[in-house]
């Protein structure tokens, strides 16, 4: 069930100014697939320029001309006198490169960010458009599409400023236990954190794998995948919902307990013994491909990943992970937090000559035959049908999709859209051939006794001043106190915390508390 929601809201970097440009581009050649026309416009065709990230995946095509570009200015582009342009913008400095764009007058008329923190010091600085007026003129099916709920999460200061993508899987963090070495060792699947720290021990003090250097909890620096799942949620101690809301976890109580269970298993050689090391996840993935990791925690869906599941067969044949739920609290529960209904926050820069398009743009993509095509492509050719769920088919060059279902293309919703939430489970297990169970099992399994982060109508000040430095400070925090010296723990804990708070995480607090109060009542 659905439990209240908090929030963190993420760093974002101060803009210098707000413009926008649109620019040129050749008019690709055309896709041969169906999909839904508008009504052709006269005159010179105009550019519209939408953003798009560059993953820098190995053999992807050419962003602005493949298959599914081709498609877009096919049948959006033509019928619209429209050449619709894509501008690369690396995904991992999206935030770093917005800020530049933005700035430079060099944004595209569609951007796009996951980061509300940024959404909001836009609005605040009148950098983006207010989208109230042309979404009731030109996005009557994105309306409807999207609804009121996700569309609420684009409203700052009871504007609709961004438009979020619908979120079709809500499932965040999963966790995963080898059960051939559990069979092995004749235990049971642990269903608490008592019986997880026997089956670490075993794990360490038996080595049912047989492997150099085993590790019985796989784990990155914090930051990263490998993360520490939700033990942190079975220690917690009551508090109001504005508390929850508003403070920090470090004053969470039970806070500083999970943390000492953390230090506690590190200095009993169950976790990665360098984990902290570990920036890039690299080293993590590794160990649990070449079957030396015992248990985990990542993604709801990691394990079933292509890459990760056929390296981990290759080194490793008899290696079974299977999803579990061990974190109990007090209450019997496996409180974990889920993603909320809204995905990537699409806006439209303050100086663009193209809002209409744009709208109208989004509008067309929400259309149930343009998201499959952008999905899933043509049957035979980029999917092929599978009891009745459309299982896509891998590839290279011009057929490539460079992320998840193209979801960098299809910017009104992120996940799996088949109509039905039914059928949407079904296409995500079924991108996992052989483990589908699996697959099921784990969304089962991390879409229960689940709660999601509060959204903050308005602008937290002391967040977007100090919160890169309190993200990176955290982080620093949480793996310096796993690694220090059980005697040291607890002095430790209280000298960082006071110096988080002091850093701007007390500004943070309060101001929260300020906004909080002002939802509360204007709900009144």
């Amino acid at each position: 069930m659905k439990t209240k929601k908090t929030l963190v809201l993420l760093p974002v970097l101060t803009l210098l100014t707000s413009a926008l440009a649109g620019c040129g581009g050749d008019d690709p050649k055309a896709s041969q697939s169906p999909s839904p026309t508008d009504t052709a416009a006269s005159g010179p065709p105009v550019t519209l320029t939408v953003e798009v990230f560059d993953r820098g995946i190995q053999g992807q095509p050419d962003l602005n001309n493949n298959t599914w570009t081709r498609y877009i200015n096919e049948h959006f582009g033509k019928p619209n006198n429209a050449i619709v342009k894509f501008v690369p913008v690396p995904r991992s400095q999206e935030i770093d490169k917005l800020n530049v764009l933005m700035a430079a007058g060099e944004a595209p008329d569609i951007s796009f960010t996951y980061d509300s923190a940024t959404v909001s010091r836009y609005a605040k600085i009148n950098g983006i458009m207010q989208l109230d007026d042309i979404l009731a003129k030109d996005g009557k099916e994105l309306t409807n599409y999207l609804g009121k709920t996700v569309l609420s999460y684009g409203v700052f200061n009871g504007k609709q400023m961004a438009i979020p993508a619908k979120r079709t899987s809500l499932a965040w963090i999963g966790m995963f236990i080898r059960k051939d070495w559990l069979d092995k060792l004749g235990m049971p699947v642990p269903t608490n954190r008592d019986e997880l720290y026997n089956a670490l021990v075993a794990f360490r003090d038996k080595n049912p794998g047989g492997v150099d250097g085993v590790i019985p909890w796989g784990v990155a620096a914090t930051g990263m995948n490998y993360s520490f799942g939700n033990v942190s949620e079975s220690f917690w101690g009551k508090q109001s919902e504005e508390e929850f809301v508003t403070a920090p976890g470090w004053l969470r109580p039970g806070n500083k307990d999970a943390l000492k269970f953390l230090n506690k298993l590190y200095n009993e050689k169950l976790i990665s013994p360098d984990f902290a090391l570990d920036k890039t996840a690299k080293q993590a993935d590794a160990d649990v491909t070449n079957g030396k990791v015992g248990f985990f925690s990542a993604n709801w869906d990691y394990p079933l990943r292509q890459n990760i599941s056929e390296s981990l067969k290759a080194n490793a044949p008899d290696a079974n992970f299977v999803p579990i739920d061990t974190f109990k609290n007090d209450e019997g529960k496996y409180k974990k937090i889920a993603y909320n209904e809204n995905g990537v926050n699409v806006f439209i820069p303050k100086s663009s000559k193209n809002a209409e398009l744009a709208i109208k743009y989004l509008n067309w993509m929400s259309n149930p035959d343009v998201l499959f095509f952008l999905q899933y492509g043509q049957e035979g050719v980029n999917h092929k049908m599978a009891d009745g769920i459309p299982q896509v088919i891998n590839q290279t060059g011009d057929n490539m999709q460079t992320s998840y279902l193209n979801l960098d293309y299809t910017l009104v919703v992120n996940g799996v859209e088949l109509g039905d939430p039914e059928k949407n489970i079904k296409a995500l297990a079924a991108s996992a051939p052989g483990l589908e169970e699996v697959a099921k099992q784990s969304y089962k399994i991390n879409t229960t006794d689940t709660y999601t982060a509060f959204f903050f109508d308005t602008p937290n000040e002391s967040n977007i001043k100090y919160g890169k430095t309190l993200s990176d400070m955290g982080n620093q925090m949480t793996d310096k106190l796993i690694v220090c010296k059980p005697a040291e723990f607890d002095s430790l804990y209280d000298k960082l915390v006071e110096e988080y708070m002091a850093a701007g995480g007390k500004a943070v607090m309060d101001e929260n508390v300020k906004i909080y109060k002002a939802m509360q009542s204007n709900k009144k």
